[in-house]
Parts: structure tokens; C-alpha cells; sequence
């Protein structure tokens, strides 16, 4: 991650790394950031960030002070995988692998935590994204289902029964509007892949009565995303990032075989369904394409450029950045009819190992990458 002024590095061991962007001059490392692997950062504002590890635990930092942790929050009982963050309210959102998506109040901070909240809880919990305006909460699972938390309300506490359930369905194309509710794939067989039957238990499809004049806060959708080629073996939902205009969700699948990898855009539809008892989809896939399937097992994450009309793809032991037409239009102006193919812009490959991440830098014309031994690639590509 980075601000305007520093590129942060999460890394496997418990080391955190600060490099100058423009210069790549290495500024410091926070050799013992945590006690396991780190695996995100997220900047609060130009000073502060935040860092979550699989040691359970989430650390803030202040970049003016960096030789001690502003403090450490304890709440999560497995490996912390997300960091989002509330520009409005302050609050702090972290998702982890024991299912949970916790609440931090960073505005009541102290050196010995903030005040934190169980949010919600879901089975193979893998990635949790909020949209930029915060008004919807992504949750991708192992199982093949993606979770979305509409008309977002992060100061209540989604208890068991306390929240409407809107009928689950497979996404579809637009060529394919006759899809049925599915009870969802089942995933076996790889490390970042777990049996299970569906992300909810029975116990949870209550639904509590809309609120006077509108629609319920916090509606919980469940849906089976579309993927090539994977109807009838499932797949687990690896990688999930956001547009940056909230327009679209862009997600890294791989098949329960591990023998297909695939990176799928899927437009949000709003509005309500036609018909109340007709089933609730609000995603539609538009672009895909088939990626490199190298270095099986290890999860790829993906991004958007800032303006959202690029994507820059692990692939292989380099980067893709790939676009929604090959003159890199934003998506609203080139929405195929029928779901089409994303198109390789340009390939960039300096690594010699499996490149595991990439991001652009919010404010200047490059991209990071970084691979599985450890080293990281700037790049200012060119066209």
C-alpha cells in the first residue's frame, strides 16, 4: 500500500518495509512488525496505517514514529487477512480466517487497544471489501460464494436471525437471464479451499420487517458468481477488490482441481427486483479472462488503476495490465451486451519467481509488484 510518499511492503516472515516510491530507496523496516506473517496494510490518513498478520492481532503505526506501535488490537481468533477503513465514521473494519468482520473505534484509541465490536460472521470468510461511499460490504468465501451487505450500517451488530436474507442466485450474463437459485458449488482439495454446503446455516433466513419507507439496513445477498468453465466444479473466490467508482467488483477465481485460474469483472445492478419474490441479483458479469494458473495454492491479489480503467493481474513471474477495450475506455462506455473478454494492454515480467500482489500508486504513473522470494518491482510502464 502507499500514500503520496511511501510504499509500504507487507511481507511473510514478520517484517514490514518502507520505500521512498519515486527514488525506490529502502527507508526502514519494522524488522519484528508482528510475531507471524503480515498480511495487509492499510493507510488511515498520510501518517497513520495499519497492519494485520496471521499472529491474529492488527497493529497501527504512525509513519512520524515508527521505532514503537501506536497500540495492538486483540479480537480475532485465526489469521487477519483484510483491513478496510471508514473515512467518516473513523472506524476501523477487519475480517480474518475464524469468519469474523470486527468493528474498531479508532476514535477512542488508547495504548492498550480501541473498543471493537463482532460485526458478522460467515464460514470460509476470505476477503472482505467495503464500496468507496461505504454503503455495501463484499464478502468472498472459499466455497464459491461471494456475500454483499447492502445499505451498510456499521454500528450495528449482525446477530444470528437479526438481519433479511435475500434470495441467493448464480449471477449471470446478460445473455442469461433465466438462472435459477443454486445452492452453490462444493469446494475440496486445495490450501485455500474447504468443504461446505452453504455459508449460512437454516437458523439465519429469518427476516426481521423493513424499515418505515425504505428498504432494511444491512441486507444480506448471497450469490454463486458466474465463472467460465466452472459450473460444475465450483471454484473458490480468492482475490476481490472494488472499483474505485464503486461501479464494479473484480474478483480472482480458481477451480476446485486447481486446474483453471480466472480474473472476472461483475457489474453492479441496483435498484429492486421487478417483482418482490422474483430472486435478488445485483451483480452481472461483463469481462473475464483465463490467467496463467502458475504457482498453485498461493492466492494472487489483483487492483484497479485509481481511475478504474485499468487492471493490473499477477501472471506468471510478471504483471498484466489489462483493460475493458484495448483503448483503455472506462466501463460504463464499453458494456458488452453479452459477457466478453478483458484485453492485454501490456505485459510486464522482471520477477523470477510467482508474482503473488500488485498495486498502482493512487498519485503517480506506476505500479508495484511483488513475488513469492520476497523481491518488489517498480514499474512506470510506457505505452
Amino acid at each position: 500500500n502507499c500514500t503520496r510518499s511511501v510504499l509500504t511492503v507487507a511481507c511473510e516472515q514478520t517484517e514490514v518495509l518502507l520505500f521512498d516510491p519515486i527514488s525506490s530507496k529502502h527507508i526502514k523496516t519494522l524488522s519484528e512488525a508482528h510475531e507471524d506473517c503480515v498480511n495487509n496494510i492499510r493507510f488511515l490518513d498520510n501518517r497513520l496505517f495499519a497492519t494485520c498478520s496471521d499472529d491474529t492481532t492488527i497493529a497501527l503505526w504512525d509513519l512520524r514514529k515508527l521505532n514503537t506501535k501506536v497500540c495492538t488490537l486483540h479480537g480475532h481468533t485465526s489469521w487477519v487477512k483484510n483491513i478496510e477503513y471508514d473515512t467518516n465514521t473513523r472506524l476501523l473494519v477487519t475480517s480474518g480466517f475464524d469468519g469474523n468482520v470486527i468493528i474498531w473505534d479508532t476514535n477512542r484509541c488508547t495504548e492498550e487497544g480501541c473498543p471493537h465490536k463482532k460485526f458478522f460472521h460467515t464460514r470460509f470468510l476470505m476477503r472482505m471489501r467495503l464500496t468507496p461511499d461505504c454503503s455495501k460490504m463484499l464478502i468472498s468465501t472459499s466455497s464459491g460464494y461471494l456475500l454483499i451487505l447492502h445499505d451498510l450500517d456499521l454500528t450495528k451488530s449482525l446477530e444470528v436471525g437479526s438481519y433479511p436474507i435475500l434470495r441467493a442466485r448464480r449471477t449471470t450474463s446478460s445473455s442469461d437471464t433465466t438462472a435459477t437459485s443454486s445452492s452453490g458449488p462444493r469446494a475440496v482439495g486445495s490450501p485455500c479451499h474447504q468443504n461446505d454446503s452453504s455459508p449460512l446455516s437454516e437458523k439465519h433466513m429469518s427476516r426481521p420487517s423493513q424499515r418505515e419507507g425504505g428498504s432494511p439496513r444491512n441486507s444480506l445477498e448471497v450469490l454463486t458468481p458466474e465463472v467460465p468453465g466452472e459450473r460444475d466444479r465450483g471454484n473458490c473466490i480468492t482475490s476481490l477488490q472494488l472499483h474505485p467508482k464503486g461501479w464494479a467488483t473484480l474478483l480472482r477465481c480458481s477451480s476446485n482441481t486447481d486446474d483453471q485460474e480466472w480474473t472476472c469483472v461483475y457489474e453492479f445492478q441496483e435498484g429492486a427486483p421487478v417483482r418482490p419474490v422474483s430472486p435478488r441479483c445485483s451483480l452481472r458479469l461483463t469481462h473475464c479472462i483465463e490467467e496463467a494458473n502458475v504457482g498453485r495454492g498461493y492466492i494472487k491479489e489483483l487492483c484497479f488503476s485509481p481511475d478504474g480503467r485499468m487492471i493490473s493481474s499477477p501472471h506468471g513471474y510478471g504483471i498484466r495490465l489489462l483493460g475493458f477495450d484495448m483503448q483503455c475506455s472506462e466501463l460504463v462506455d464499453c458494456l458488452p451486451k453479452e459477457a466478453g473478454p478483458l484485453q492485454e494492454i501490456r505485459s510486464l515480467y522482471s520477477h523470477n519467481d510467482v508474482v503473488l500482489t500488485t498495486k498502482f500508486s493512487p498519485t503517480h504513473c506506476q505500479i508495484a509488484s511483488g513475488c513469492l522470494s520476497g523481491r518488489v518491482s517498480l514499474y512506470q510502464p510506457k505505452f
